[in-house]
C-alpha cells in the first residue's frame, strides 16, 4: 500500500492531466519507462560489459520491490502506462476535469480492473473452480461486518506458494516468439535486480512474449523450487546469496504462525497426526518421511511447506489447505470492501459493463507493441494457435466516464 509520501514521488505534479512520472532518460521503442528512484547510486546491478561508467538506477513505482525481477518490472511498466494512457482519454472527454480529477478518476478504474484480473481470471485457476465457488461464490453485495484485513497466514505462507511455481529460466522472445538472437533469455538470477537490462536488450516486448508462453512449474513434491531461488537468490544490503525456502519458514517463525494442522483445523479439514494420515493428504511416500524425520509430528510441520506439498485440487495449482486460505482472504477482500467494483454506487451500470469488457491481454496490448496475446494471459498458450490479434480483444469505452452521462456520480471539484 502506498503511503501518501511515496504517491508524490510517483505523480506527475506539473501538468494538467493525472499523470504519473515517466523515465526522463531512456525510452521503451517511443513508449515509456518507469522513473529512476531519486536516491543514487541505487544498489541494482550494472551492466558488467558496460566500459563507459553510465548507471543504470533501480526504478521507482508504488512497490519498492518493482525492480526484483525482470517480469515483474515488466507489469508495473505496463501498469504505469495503463494509467497513463487512460487519464490522457479521460481528460479529453472531460476537459474540465483537474489534474487532481483525472487522477483520482484513473487510479479508481485501475483499482477495478486489478480487482477483476485477480478475482475473475486469475484466483480460479489458483484454488480450483469448485473451491473458488465453496469459499468465494458469486457477489452478493457488500458486508460491512466482514474484515478485509490481509491475514498474517495469508501474506506469510499461503500466498507464498508460488514461491514453487516460478521456472529458472526467464524467456525473451522476438515478433515471431521464438529465441531472440542479440537478448536471448536469462537464468532467473541474472535478471534480479538489473532494470539495464530492460534498458539496453530489447525492452518489454520480448519479456511479455516470454511471459505468454512461458508455463509456470507445477509444483513438484520432490523438487519443490528451482535452485535459481534457494541458492541464488539476491537480496540488497547483504553478502551472498540467500535461500528463499530456508527464509519463508524462517517468516513463519517470527510472525508466530500456528502449525499446519492447526490451520487444517480452522479450515474444516481433518488433523492429520499419523504417517497413514499424512499419506491421504500427499501421495509422496518419500516425502511424508522425510517430513517426519525432521519434524517428528504431523502438528509440528511448517505451515508453508504443509500446505505447499500437498496434492494439488483438481483444475488448481495448490492444495486444499491453501485454497481454503486463500479462497477465505480473497472473499473477505471482496465482500468486506465497499469500494469494491461491483459495489452500488461506486461505479454506474454502463461503467460496471465496460469495466468487466477489459483484460490483462488487452492491457498488453494498449501499452506495448506486441500485437498478438491469447484471449486469456493466464492460460499456458502456443503461438501461433492460442493467439489472437490485439483488434479482436476486448477493450472498454472510456466515453461511459463522461461526466454529462454519468448524473450524481461526481462531486463538486
Amino acid at each position: 500500500m502506498e503511503t501518501s509520501c511515496q504517491i508524490l514521488k510517483i505523480r506527475n505534479l506539473t501538468n494538467k492531466e493525472g499523470l504519473l512520472n515517466v523515465n526522463k532518460k531512456f525510452q521503451d521503442n517511443g513508449r515509456e519507462f518507469l522513473p529512476f528512484v531519486a536516491e543514487v547510486p541505487s544498489p541494482c546491478a550494472q551492466d558488467p560489459l558496460d566500459n563507459n561508467g553510465e548507471r543504470t538506477d533501480c526504478f521507482l513505482a508504488g512497490d519498492s520491490r518493482s525492480s526484483e525481477v525482470l517480469s515483474l518490472t515488466t507489469l508495473h511498466t505496463i501498469w504505469l502506462r495503463e494509467h497513463n494512457r487512460i487519464a490522457k482519454a479521460l481528460k479529453k472527454i472531460n476537459n474540465h476535469w483537474s489534474a487532481e480529477t483525472v487522477y483520482q478518476e484513473t487510479r479508481k478504474i485501475i483499482g477495478a480492473l486489478h480487482q477483476i484480473i485477480t478475482l475473475r481470471d486469475y484466483v480460479p485457476k489458483i484454488i480450483g473452480s469448485d473451491a473458488f465457488d465453496h469459499y468465494i461464490g458469486k457477489y452478493k453485495a457488500y458486508n460491512p461486518l466482514l474484515d478485509p484485513t490481509v491475514s498474517n497466514v495469508f501474506s506469510t505462507a499461503a500466498f507464498r506458494f508460488g514461491h514453487a511455481t516460478v521456472p529458472p529460466v526467464l524467456k525473451r522472445l522476438d515478433n515471431m516468439f521464438e529465441e531472440k538472437q542479440n537478448y536471448s533469455s536469462v537464468r532467473l538470477h541474472e535478471a534480479f535486480f538489473s532494470p539495464w537490462r530492460l534498458i539496453k536488450e530489447g525492452g518489454l516486448d520480448p519479456v511479455i512474449r516470454g511471459i505468454l508462453v512461458q508455463p509456470a512449474n507445477v509444483i513438484d513434491q520432490d523438487n519443490l523450487m528451482t535452485d535459481e531461488l534457494t541458492e541464488k537468490l539476491f537480496v540488497f544490503n547483504a553478502t551472498g546469496t540467500f535461500d528463499l525456502a530456508s527464509l519463508n519458514l524462517q517468516r513463519g517463525r517470527d510472525h508466530g504462525l500456528p502449525g499446519y494442522n492447526d490451520w487444517r483445523e480452522f479450515c474444516g479439514l481433518h488433523r492429520l497426526n499419523t504417517e497413514g494420515d499424512l499419506s491421504t493428504a500427499i501421495s509422496n511416500a518419500n516425502l511424508i518421511k522425510k517430513l517426519l524425520e525432521i519434524y517428528k509430528h504431523p502438528s509440528n510441520i511448517d505451515v508453508w511447506l504443509g500446505g505447499l506439498v500437498e496434492d494439488i485440487l483438481p483444475r488448481g495449482r495448490t492444495g486444499p489447505l491453501f485454497a481454503c486460505l486463500i479462497g477465505k482472504q480473497m472473499h473477505a477482500l471482496r465482500d468486506g470492501d465497499r469500494f469494491w467494483w461491483e459495489n452500488e454506487g461506486i461505479f454506474t451500470e454502463s461503467q460496471r459493463s465496460e469495466l468487466a469488457k477489459h483484460s490483462l491481454s488487452r492491457v498488453m496490448c494498449d501499452n506495448s507493441g506486441v500485437n498478438e496475446v491469447p484471449g486469456d494471459s493466464f492460460l499456458l498458450s502456443q503461438y501461433p494457435k492460442d493467439f489472437i490479434s490485439c483488434d479482436i480483444i476486448s477493450s472498454m469505452n472510456l466515453n461511459v466516464w463522461k461526466e454529462s452521462n454519468v448524473q450524481g456520480m461526481f462531486h463538486k471539484r
